[in-house]
Order: C-alpha cells, then sequence, then structure tokens
C-alpha cells in the first residue's frame, strides 16, 4: 500500500517523517525519496537482523548520508529518538506499519510461520525476552484462552488452551500439528488450518507485548507529530485495529486531529492479487490539528 501511504501522508521535501518500523525497507525508501532534497527520515526498528540489512539497502539509494537515521528500538521509544535528535516539536510524518515483514515470515531460522519448520521462537528481537517455546511452556491454560480470545478471536480458546497450554513444542511444525489435533480430524482442514493461524498469530503478540508497545505509541503520537502534521497507521488484524481507529476518533472528538479518514483504506484488488498477504491490512490516517492544518 506504499501509493495509498504516500496519498495520505503527503510528504514534501524538506520535512522531518518517521517510519515507526523499518522492516524490509520498503515504506522508507519511498519516505526518503519523497522528502528530498532536505529531509531527514528517522526509521525504527527492533529487529537487529532485518533493520541491518534494511539500512544498507537505503544507503544505497545514494541519498546524503545525514539523511537517513535507523534506531534499533520498538516504536515505545519514538519520543526518546526524537529527543535524541533535537525534534522537539515532533515530526511532519508519521508512519507505523504493524505487519511482520515479508523477510520475518518467510525466514522459517525465526519461528514466525508455519508453513516451513524451525524452532519455535516468534521473537521480533531474538536478543531479547523468552521464545513462543518457553512461553508455552509456561503460560496457564487459563492465561493461554485469554491470549487466543483477546489476540486472534480465536472460537476455541478454550479447548485449545487446555491442550497447548504448558507443553513443549520445539518447532513451528510441532505446534502446528498439536493443534491440529487437539481439533479433531472431523473437522474441515481449511478450518483448522485457520485455528493453527490464530494460535500462531495470538502467541506472537504475547511473546512480542505487541499490544503493550502499541499503547504506548499511541499515547505518545501526538506529543510527536508536529501541527498540521500527518500520522497514517497500518494494521493487520482486529485487535490492532480497534485500538487504532479508537486512537483516531477519541483524538478528533477531543481537537487533537483535524481530521480523520470516516472508511478504512484497503490495498487494491489488483495488490491483494499479487500480494495475499495484503488482503487483511487496513489504513487509518489522521491530521494533526494547529496551525497550518492541511486537511486536504
Amino acid at each position: 500500500m506504499v501509493s495509498e501511504i504516500l496519498d495520505v501522508l503527503v510528504p514534501e521535501p524538506g520535512q522531518h517523517a518517521v517510519d515507526c518500523t523499518l522492516g524490509h525497507g520498503g515504506h522508507s525508501i519511498a519516505l526518503l525519496r519523497a522528502i528530498q532534497p532536505g529531509g531527514v527520515l528517522l526509521a525504527l526498528d527492533q529487529d537487529p537482523i532485518e533493520s541491518a540489512r534494511a539500512e544498507a539497502r537505503l544507503r544505497s539509494q545514494g541519498y546524503p548520508e545525514d539523511s537517513l537515521v535507523v534506531r534499533r528500538m520498538n516504536f515505545a521509544g519514538l519520543r526518546r529518538a526524537l529527543d535524541e535528535l533535537g525534534w522537539e516539536d515532533g515530526a511532519d510524518v508519521i508512519l507505523a506499519d504493524l505487519g511482520l515483514s515479508s523477510m520475518q515470515i518467510d525466514n522459517p531460522v525465526r519461528g514466525f510461520s508455519f508453513k516451513q519448520d524451525g524452532p519455535l521462537d516468534m521473537r521480533m528481537n531474538p536478543q531479547r525476552g523468552i521464545s513462543a517455546r518457553d512461553y508455552l511452556g509456561r503460560i496457564s491454560p487459563t492465561k493461554l484462552a485469554i491470549a487466543l480470545q483477546q489476540n486472534s478471536d480465536e472460537p476455541r480458546a478454550a479447548a485449545l488452551s487446555e491442550a497447548l497450554a504448558g507443553k513443549d513444542y520445539p518447532t513451528t511444525k510441532a505446534l502446528a500439528s498439536a493443534v491440529r489435533a487437539s481439533l479433531g480430524a472431523r473437522m474441515p482442514e481449511e478450518e483448522r488450518d485457520l485455528s493453527v493461524q490464530r494460535v500462531f498469530q495470538a502467541v506472537r503478540i504475547e511473546v512480542n507485548e505487541e499490544f503493550t508497545v502499541l499503547d504506548s505509541l499511541l499515547r505518545q503520537l501526538p506529543g510527536c507529530v508536529r501541527p498540521g502534521g500527518r500520522v497514517a497507521i497500518l494494521t493487520f488484524h482486529s485487535g490492532e485495529d480497534r485500538r487504532v481507529k479508537h486512537f483516531f476518533r477519541e483524538g478528533q472528538r477531543g481537537g487533537i486531529f483535524s481530521k480523520v479518514n470516516d472508511e478504512v483504506i484497503r490495498a487494491s484488488p489488483e495488490e491483494q492479487r499479487l500480494n495475499p498477504r495484503s488482503t487483511s491490512a487496513k489504513l487509518r490516517w489522521g491530521v494533526r490539528a494547529g496551525a497550518g492544518s492541511n486537511d486536504g
């Protein structure tokens, strides 16, 4: 959704922009290009593996060295990163793409997907926290059921949590097989696969404390964007979208945002066809109220 994001953020030469989730660098490259000459892009990412590769890719584009600043942290540290740059009044443009990068998903060593076998890790920063394997080994059925309900709207949360909690699953395939086995052979394969996806999503959210980090970002955002500046957030599941939708609506009611989008923006049919992972993406945005606000 690069073109849709540029359309709502309207980045201009000379501006200060932030990509809260560098990922593979696709959005960052587009923003960096749009704010030249004279602009500076701050890119954040907690993944030490992918962020190093993405930074090298951006540096190779030939833009001035000081036009790009990369910080290896999650976006809960946004305010601190802005202060370190001397951007006390905030940025003109802020983007947060809350999805995993394809590089993370497709690398079996990271343990995010059950399509290929790999260690059950799921940490966005493998150097911090506990793995998904350790999480499932320690969690109680009651707490796992809550996580499955809140993080992925899993309709069979109670039964799955009883079957999965406190067990040792060393690999992604081992967990996926345990989910399918607990649901029984009579359930259609497609339904079992959906439950596997929801379990992986819910566990990943817990391992990375994604909702806690997102809530921290949303609390900071009003003070991180200049009057007239623009914020866009791309979500990929209902738990994220509920929070972001509420944030923008309450922000408009409270006078923080002069305008927010009424209807969620989705990927075009063509992009959904070419990139099925974009099907669940929802884009929401707002314009910070204040002098010079551009509501167009």
